[in-house]
């Protein structure tokens, strides 16, 4: 153990003399982590903001097979058997909190590129505040039925030109008002623009139609009865969902895609790092042959040179991988950015940097370390005695 303590802290006290090479293996190492925990982070934001909006007590109700909102179309008949439902909570006058929604994608402009991208314009009924918790109305006030108001999500707002509390604004071909802007603390509900549903049917031309409806349980257990009703009804064709199961579907996609993206491109940087790594452990090895073959001459062991040159590459990996998260998180955490949702309409979020993130990062930067300083350390083992009287 004093051999090893001994070496080891001759190596890590050498790392200065080399410091040019030592350190384009430490930013090399933070860039691979930095890429990783960029894409982590996106993923993170995107899977937090739609599933964080999900409730065990609250039910998607949508066409069976559909798997997708847009997809979906119930009729006024639908609703109707769907009121009666068994498990469905009802308000103070006895009636069913429930929402039939319907949205249609509208342009809007970036405030950061002036381009314009996918947006959802969501008819909702009037419960549909009471359905999404942590619903407030942070400015204005709620749309009147019938009329041609909007209430803006703050995502919305953030991220989109045009929606200002009181501006009147052209979507298609209709003029709208903006009324309200509300918040549901940062769910993907923020990321859409609300209007009453019956101006949107009528303007849309969709008749009575609807995509889904959404109501509130009587309890998270209520949901099996409220499905076995759905499939015991001829008339229903339904496919029933808590909405946590609903959001976390609709995330999983694009979760992945980025993670897709994001897992690959850090490994092959993580091989150029590797590279790196070992010709900064070779050069190291290769500056101290000398000292390491008098540490022999004198009685050192080859393991201790092989644990002291590990743990001088190990320090750099380490080091590497604490630069790239801190500087990832300090770059992006909390940054909102916008991307497309299952619905093709965009999705306002904010990167996330979590800690499970932050310690993937670092594993990948000592898996780099250990790769890198495996050989040149068996190396500095097997140094021969007779190097020392080499020159």
């Amino acid at each position: 153990m004093k051999q090893i303590v001994s070496v080891t802290l001759l190596n890590l006290r050498s790392i200065p003399q080399r410091w040019g090479m030592s350190l384009a293996t430490v930013l090399s190492i933070a860039l691979v982590v930095g890429v990783l925990l960029g894409f982590m982070a996106m993923a993170n934001g995107f899977r937090a903001t739609m599933q964080g909006a999900g409730g065990d007590d609250v039910a998607i109700m949508l066409r069976g097979g559909s798997m997708a909102e847009m997809n979906s179309v119930l009729t006024r008949d639908d609703l109707r058997l769907i009121e009666v439902a068994p498990g469905i909570a009802q308000d103070a006058d006895g009636q069913p909190v429930l929402s039939a929604e319907l949205y249609v994608v509208v342009n809007g402009v970036k405030r950061s590129t002036q381009t314009e991208a996918n947006i959802a314009l969501r008819g909702v009924g009037e419960h549909a505040p009471a359905l999404r918790p942590g619903f407030t109305m942070t400015a204005g006030r709620m749309f009147e039925p019938g009329a041609g108001e909007l209430v803006v999500g703050e995502g919305v707002l953030r991220e989109f030109a045009g929606f200002d509390l009181g501006q009147s604004i052209r979507l298609g071909q209709n003029e709208w008002r903006v009324v309200g802007v509300f918040s549901t603390g940062g769910t993907v509900f923020e990321s859409e623009i609300w209007a009453d549903i019956g101006v949107i049917q009528n303007l849309y031309d969709r008749g009575s139609s609807m995509q889904i409806v959404r109501a509130r349980l009587t309890a998270p257990e209520a949901l099996e009865e409220l499905s076995a009703y759905a499939e015991e009804e001829p008339r229903l064709n339904l496919e029933v969902l808590s909405e946590r199961q609903y959001l976390s579907r609709s995330a999983g996609g694009t979760t992945n895609l980025i993670m897709f993206l994001g897992w690959p491109l850090a490994i092959a940087m993580a091989v150029g790092a590797l590279a790196g790594a070992w010709n900064a452990m070779y050069a190291s090895v290769d500056a101290r042959t000398r000292e390491i073959a008098t540490l022999r001459a004198i009685g050192f062991g080859g393991f201790p040179a092989f644990i002291g040159a590990m743990a001088e590459s190990m320090l750099l990996a380490l080091a590497g991988g604490v630069i790239g998260a801190v500087l990832t998180y300090l770059a992006f955490d909390g940054i909102t950015a916008s991307t497309l949702g299952g619905g093709f309409t965009q999705v306002v979020f904010d990167f996330a940097v979590t800690g499970d993130s932050v310690v993937q990062g670092v594993i990948l930067a000592l898996i780099v370390g250990f790769l890198g300083g495996f050989i040149p350390a068996l190396r500095a083992a097997r140094v021969p005695l007779l190097a020392v009287h080499s020159d």
